[in-house]
């Protein structure tokens, strides 16, 4: 198997992934064309592969050109419809007007905007560099920044009044000991999506963010082997998510469905902000009961 092909370690393969139960209809997104950063793997793969079942012209981009291509051919089968693949990092705000330029190019515009790339490792805040610091926060929170404001001006010079942006965000109520960064960017996305929602609401742009918790995806890939097993007692349903309960999420928030939603967050975390802490980066010994 390549790289690109092989099965993860974490979340469903590209096949199962294909025929995951949903329950929307097949055509919900016909004629839509939808854009979604981070779509080469994980979550941003699987809001991809659940709106081309659902109809929809894709445009997809990341930092991976191989991982692109693969996930554009599986979408292409999936939905029938045009695929437009872009590689490309949205830190730079350069480089996201030029991934916006072609995709207007491409198809005179959006209907619907994913923000899904980010980007996080688990660590102690002491322990953090400023790189590290920066570049989660560039990416998390600057890049959202960059993505949003360019697609909303290019909505709001072609007249277009009912424009949908939906962020992958986290479940921060309660902070995330050991993504400092993480909680902090997020947060900002968050307090940053329901002020877009009020200033754009005269355009007829919503905005809205989904909360996400402890979702078994690759990204657990980013934790000691250690750690992941206590990701699944972060809630009181003692259980992860997946990457289909985002999907779906982000379909209901867009769809005709959300059509009176904006400026709000679902958090999708089976109540992990009532019941515990995310412990990503290990929990210190100080928290821990005495042997």
């Amino acid at each position: 198997m390549t790289a690109a092909t092989a099965e993860p370690r974490f979340g469903p393969g590209d096949d199962a992934l294909a025929k995951l139960p949903t329950v929307f209809r097949d055509d919900l997104f016909a004629g839509k064309v939808v854009l979604v950063s981070g779509a080469g793997s994980g979550i941003g793969k699987a809001i991809a592969f659940l709106c081309a079942r659902l109809g929809a012209t894709l445009a997809i981009c990341g930092r991976k050109i191989e991982a692109l291509e693969d996930c554009a051919a599986k979408l292409r089968v999936l939905s029938g419809q045009e695929v437009f693949v872009h590689p490309m990092t949205i830190r730079d705000p350069a480089q996201v007007e030029s991934l916006l330029d072609a995709v207007w190019e491409r198809f005179g515009g959006i209907d619907i905007l994913v923000n899904n790339a980010g980007g996080q490792f688990a660590a102690h805040a002491m322990d953090f560099t400023n790189k590290g610091w920066n570049a989660v926060i560039d990416t998390n929170l600057n890049g959202t920044w960059y993505m949003m404001q360019g697609t909303a001006r290019r909505w709001v010079k072609q007249g277009k009044r009912d424009g949908n942006i939906v962020t992958i965000a986290a479940a921060v109520d309660r902070g995330l000991p050991g993504m400092a960064h993480t909680a902090a960017s997020r947060a900002g996305v968050i307090a940053l999506s329901k002020t877009l929602a009020v200033e754009w609401a005269e355009h007829g742009i919503r905005v809205n963010c989904i909360g996400a918790g402890a979702i078994e995806s690759n990204g657990f890939n980013n934790y000691k082997d250690e750690n992941v097993g206590g990701l699944f007692r972060t809630n009181p349903m003692l259980k992860a998510g997946d990457v289909q309960d985002i999907a779906e999420a982000v379909i209901y928030l867009s769809a005709p469905s959300g059509k009176y939603i904006t400026g709000e967050v679902i958090n999708l975390d089976g109540g992990m902000v009532l019941w515990g802490e995310f412990w990503p980066a290990g929990m210190p010994d100080y928290f821990k009961p005495p042997q």
